[in-house]
């Protein structure tokens, strides 16, 4: 499979001259939305609450399912501001902050962690891809948005979200709402080949419903966790191994984040956006040797691995 990320994926972005190999799979293509219905009532098992489809997708008032869950969200999370097209935190990120593949998980990450991202959506250091919509987002926020949003998801404990199988066949999947893969009925399976699938545990309750507490299956080639392993823990001319800066479980240091458990698809856009150039920021400096020479599969496979990690408890 090429693993080449075309310059249509890439959302037109203006590639280093030497173009690296980079994981396609990682960077999925919006679809076309259909207009939500705005009649029919849902409910989710375990919850007093009711929203229609057009509530369910409200980007200024997301279903908060399960409120006993976490502390009071502040308005950045709940509501954003809407008089600044600032989409609500809790839209993409849930209330829950597991997010999607398309999205980060940012429950349990450190405030300060969390501030320094902010601020440099906001000036435009991070213009990967799929940051490209948390631009517009920072910049209709304040600092005292920033700090609540920040406080809040710190606050949370990292939810179990994904369960990583390693495997040489997928089903068939689709990409649908929100750029994320969705397996096709009845549709049989398909060759994996160097490709990371993420698909819900459970469609509806992901695609339509934004359960919080629904996470994903990632299924990863057969070899990919052991190597991923030795390229994030053991020396090699390569590259730095994950756990001198990341702790020696790899679940965080201070203000640098845990990698443990998080979306490979997002683990893997992280690496192939700095090897890009197209994030920047504080730290990023220190992250562009130890991406130089990594290639689409080390990529994959140091994804593969680190999201099979239980998050930090």
């Amino acid at each position: 499979m090429k693993t080449l990320v075309s310059i249509a994926v890439l959302g037109l972005l203006a590639l280093p001259a030497a173009a690296a190999e980079l994981p396609e799979w990682a960077y999925p293509v919006n679809p076309t939305p259909k207009p939500p219905d705005a009649t029919v009532q849902k409910k989710l098992p375990g919850s007093t609450k009711t929203y229609t489809q057009a509530q369910i997708d409200d980007g200024f008032n997301p279903p908060d399912w399960y409120p006993q869950d976490h502390p009071t969200m502040p308005n950045v999370v709940a509501h954003g501001r809407k008089e600044t097209n600032a989409r609500a935190c809790a839209l993409c990120h849930l209330t829950s902050g597991g997010g999607h593949p398309e999205s980060a998980g940012i429950a349990g990450l450190p405030a300060r962690y969390i501030l320094r991202q902010m601020a440099e959506f906001k000036i435009g250091m991070r213009n990967g891809a799929r940051a490209t919509a948390m631009i517009p987002i920072a910049k209709g926020l304040d600092d005292r948005d920033f700090k609540a949003a920040a406080d809040y998801y710190a606050s949370l404990k990292q939810p179990v979200w994904y369960k990583v199988v390693e495997t040489d066949t997928v089903p068939k999947s689709y990409l649908g709402n929100g750029a994320m893969r969705f397996p096709v009925e009845n549709g049989g399976t398909e060759p994996l080949g160097k490709r990371i699938i993420e698909t819900p545990k459970n469609t509806e309750y992901t695609e339509k419903l934004r359960n919080p507490r629904s996470g994903f299956t990632a299924y990863v080639p057969k070899g990919s966790i052991a190597k991923g392993e030795a390229l994030a823990t053991k020396p090699s001319a390569r590259t730095t191994q994950c756990t001198i800066c990341h702790g020696a479980d790899l679940g965080g240091l201070a203000v640098v984040p845990t990698l443990r458990g998080r979306s490979p698809s997002y683990l893997a856009r992280q690496l192939a956006d700095l090897k890009l150039g197209t994030r920047h920021g504080l730290w990023s400096p220190l992250m562009m040797p130890v991406v130089a020479n990594l290639t689409a599969d080390d990529i994959l496979n140091l994804s593969a691995y680190l999201s099979s990690l239980s998050p930090p408890r």
